[in-house]
């Protein structure tokens, strides 16, 4: 799913600067922007799925040489992808040709760094529990919703010129409403083991593990201020839904500068859609912009705040078995055993 929003938004932001007329005359340039963008997704996708793609493999022995092997030299073949594209590039160059194409190669790596590389930080997410993947893009879901509600009732103060439809009124009520969403919303999520189990291989089966303590229900005591009449002086919460509440401020506050970008882009180029892709809404980009924004905060929220940075039997393993050949991980297992009966003796 994400590749295929990935590829209809580098279709249609490939579209927007295209010219007819010079486009007859450079018969490979679409067929070059797209070289460089597959380029992008193998190494990208390549550095992301390598560990889940070995681990897949194992039980076959000549499928798993071929994919470590391919594990090992990935960045060397997608560089020399690079340079192809590249010299592909160089010696396709016309005479009074050379200002447009130039800009093309400009606009199809700004493309590339800005949106496609965000965007993958969404199947990072993903393979760390479906949980990081929908309760973000949740999150910018009903903001979008709330902010329309809020500033279609209350909307009187503009908030920015870029948007002039986007009000004071409708961006606080939307922040408000997304940060209680954020809370609730991790509580439900937060029960289901196959969303919130990490996936360390490529298989689609159920998952099961043990609950991490982030979803892990506990006892949390209400603050003294709380009313008498309140009937409880207890509920029970899962820890990460405290986490979701810097998501949620995240959602609110910070995302909606993605659409203030896409809209101030949208302006600069004259244009009011950036597709067409879906009836009455535009293009795939134009619902996206947001997310792309609040897929690369839940990622490095993730990793900073909550993924264990420390050295685990598990990380060790998966550098074996992806940096090691078959015979040097024999070895390994042979000189660890030698290594433990003499500690042991």
């Amino acid at each position: 799913m994400v590749v295929v929003i990935q590829i209809f938004m580098a279709k249609e932001l490939f579209n927007l600067l295209r010219k007819a007329p010079e486009d007859k005359c450079l018969p490979w340039i679409k067929q070059l922007n797209w070289h460089f963008f597959f380029t992008a997704m193998l190494f990208v996708y390549g550095r992301i799925l390598s560990q889940r793609l070995a681990n897949t493999m194992t039980a076959d022995q000549f499928f798993y040489r071929l994919v470590t092997g391919l594990i090992k030299y990935h960045m060397a073949i997608c560089y020399l992808l690079y340079i192809i594209g590249f010299m592909w590039f160089i010696l396709t160059l016309k005479k009074k040709m050379y200002k447009y194409q130039f800009g093309q190669y400009a606009w199809t790596h700004m493309i590339l760094i800005v949106v496609f590389t965000q965007s993958s930080f969404t199947v990072a997410n993903i393979f760390e529990g479906i949980f990081w993947f929908l309760l973000p893009a949740s999150l910018i879901i009903i903001n979008d919703i709330f902010a329309y509600i809020f500033g279609f009732f209350f909307g009187r103060t503009p908030l920015i010129k870029l948007s002039p439809k986007k009000t004071w009124e409708g961006f606080i009520g939307a922040s408000v409403t997304t940060i209680i969403s954020a809370f609730v919303l991790a509580n439900i999520l937060g029960r289901y083991p196959w969303l919130t189990c990490p996936r360390q291989d490529l298989s689609t089966g159920w998952l099961q593990c043990d609950a991490d303590p982030l979803f892990k229900p506990e006892p949390f005591a209400l603050p003294a201020w709380i009313p008498v009449w309140f009937p409880w002086k207890e509920m029970t919460v899962l820890p990460v839904q405290w986490h979701a509440l810097c998501l949620g401020l995240f959602a609110s506050i910070i995302a909606p500068f993605g659409g203030f970008f896409a809209s101030g882009f949208k302006r600069a180029f004259k244009i009011k859609d950036f597709g067409d892709s879906i009836p009455g809404h535009g293009g795939i980009t134009d619902r996206m912009d947001c997310q792309m924004v609040m897929a690369v905060f839940a990622y490095i929220y993730l990793q900073s705040f909550i993924v264990s940075q420390s050295v685990s039997v598990d990380k060790i393993l998966d550098q074996i078995l992806t940096n090691l050949t078959f015979e040097e991980q024999q070895a390994l297992f042979v000189k660890l055993g030698q290594m433990l009966k003499d500690k042991l003796s």
